[in-house]
């Protein structure tokens, strides 16, 4: 059995920010729902975060976290740090909750791309004589505590920088903070820490010398990669992890078969599901949870969220969609913007310069250009010509356009919600409509035009 502690009481100053330091994202989400996340996959353990400044929000947060709601059940038991007065004085309020024949796993807020697979191999490590403790080897190991181990290269104690002699400073393999320790040993050991070292604070590290002196193996495990165990203290670390984990992201797009025309300007921040021979043009955003269909292709500089798009459909560049059904065979674009609630059937089209909220678009209807459609059902093979809108608010409630198959609306119509257009009608262009129009005839609206042939054109003043 595991319990599974997380640290995330500190502010993090260095953020510069009012918002609690495990809160800020990358990709979208919280560090901490990161990890907490990757805790979930190790099974269904209780999840204790030990919370400090912000405690509020973080709450609030995990409660609202999008990809924690489908858990069955999300286990997670939250500690307050009154004073945070280290990682081992943070451990320590999670005693009482800890079983004490279980493994207690300890990971860090801010440490958000810790791999499943690293985890896995950490817990394994574990038993009544034995610890498991993550490393990693750096070029540059300033500001991270040394790994001191004997002439047989067992781990002996952990040295913090500020703490260290020269020739411990020389050492390159450092401390993640990342453990694994049976609980009952924990709840024999943290109680004793001290606090007399440089930084005044209740390391967690020093149980390792307690370990030792207990005849406590302390095995060691690295991440596959560095990045894993990168911490985020900073804006400039925050910003190179975000491009690490887009980075990420973009392999596994490539390796799933889709084009990404420059994996370094891809951006996913939820999830993202390609069909076959997918292409993806640069600077393309993805929020929220997205599915694409096969021979689908995506145009530079859209920023598509929470939305279907079928099979071999067209997203021209510059187009935002959001919340959105899109059919198969569709043509969007460019710089179109669909809005929450519009569903588009197969072969329809939106032009350039097009806005949709709440619409239902029928099979081979076509909105081509400059127009908007707002709570309006459209039925097949219908017509919108440039400029045409649909006035569906009243200035208090919103009203809906039905406009049926085979319509032909002219340019730069006004349609006045509550309103239908019967099957096969047609409405000239410039007319603004308030009444229904009857299936199969001609609603035009605008006034005779007049030729005046006396008429003096004015003059500019001298």
């Amino acid at each position: 059995m595991l319990d599974i502690v997380i640290l995330a009481a500190g502010k993090g100053t260095r953020m510069k920010s009012d918002l609690a330091k495990v809160l800020h994202p990358i990709g979208s989400r919280s560090m901490l729902s990161h990890v907490v996340n990757t805790a979930r996959e190790l099974g269904d353990y209780p999840i204790h975060i030990i919370t400090g400044y912000g405690e509020a929000q973080v709450k609030a947060s995990l409660n609202q976290d999008e990809s924690l709601q489908n858990v069955e059940s999300r286990n997670l038991n939250y500690i307050q740090q009154i004073k945070q007065l280290g990682t081992g004085h943070a451990v320590q309020q999670a005693l009482p909750a800890l079983n004490n024949d279980s493994i207690t796993l300890i990971l860090y807020g801010d440490v958000p791309l810790i791999n499943l697979t690293t985890l896995n191999k950490l817990v394994k490590r574990v038993n009544s004589k034995s610890l498991g403790l993550l490393t990693v080897t750096l070029k540059n190991p300033s500001g991270y505590g040394r790994i001191v181990r004997d002439i047989r290269g067992s781990v002996t104690s952990i040295v913090e920088q500020k703490d260290a002699a020269p020739e411990q400073l020389a050492i390159q393999e450092i401390n993640t903070g990342i453990m694994a320790v049976n609980s009952a040993h924990l709840q024999s050991w943290l109680p004793t820490l001290s606090n007399g070292n440089a930084q005044g604070e209740y390391y967690l590290t020093d149980i390792i010398a307690m370990a030792v002196a207990n005849d406590v193996a302390i095995n060691t495990e690295q991440p596959e990669v560095e990045w894993e165990v990168m911490g985020i203290n900073n804006r400039k670390q925050q910003a190179e992890l975000e491009r690490i984990y887009q980075a990420n992201q973009a392999d596994q797009q490539m390796a799933n078969g889709v084009t990404l025309l420059d994996p370094t300007r891809f951006d996913c921040r939820g999830n993202l599901v390609c069909g076959g021979d997918v292409v993806i043009d640069v600077n393309c955003i993805f929020e929220g949870n997205n599915t694409v269909g096969a021979n689908v292709t995506i145009g530079p500089n859209c920023i598509i969220k929470n939305t279907s798009i079928g099979d071999n459909s067209e997203i021209k560049a510059n187009t935002v969609l959001e919340d959105t059904m899109i059919g198969n065979n569709c043509i969007i674009g460019p710089f179109a913007r669909l809005r929450p609630g519009t569903t588009l059937a197969a072969n329809a089209k939106i032009g350039n310069f097009v806005e949709t909220k709440n619409a239902i678009i029928g099979e081979d209807s076509k909105v081509n250009h400059l127009s908007y459609v707002g709570d309006a059902i459209l039925g097949k093979y219908v017509n919108i010509g440039a400029g045409t809108i649909t006035c569906n608010y009243d200035g208090v409630n919103k009203h809906q356009t039905t406009i049926e198959d085979n319509v032909f609306v002219g340019s730069n119509t006004a349609l006045v919600a509550p309103v239908r257009l019967g099957k096969g009608s047609t409405v000239g262009a410039g007319s603004t409509i308030n009444k229904n129009v009857e299936n199969e005839t001609l609603a035009v609206t605008r006034s005779p035009q007049k030729t005046m042939k006396d008429w003096q054109r004015p003059k500019k003043q001298q």
